[in-house]
């Protein structure tokens, strides 16, 4: 994607891009491959079972601290 510069809010065009269209997936697959490569998110395989929605949440929670962590090392090491 280039780099675009202006100098107003007002030059800038929003994209349109028709549902459904080749051009549209080519975004989000641009936007899904970014995300992975700033910010992976990382979960074990397999299926849990948990007794309670709270279990069931509270793993989850786990998770995205998990994830968020290993975030903040990534950012740590990088400095």
């Amino acid at each position: 994607m280039p780099i675009r510069k202006f100098r107003d809010v007002s030059e800038i065009e929003e994209p349109r891009y028709e549902p459904g269209s080749r051009q549209l997936y080519e975004v989000i697959r641009y936007v899904w491959g970014l995300s992975d490569l700033i910010c992976p998110l990382r979960f074990p395989e397999g299926v849990f079972r948990h007794r309670t929605i709270e279990d069931a949440e509270a793993l989850r929670a786990q998770w995205e601290e998990d994830n968020f962590q290993s975030h903040r090392a990534r950012m740590a090491a990088r400095r």
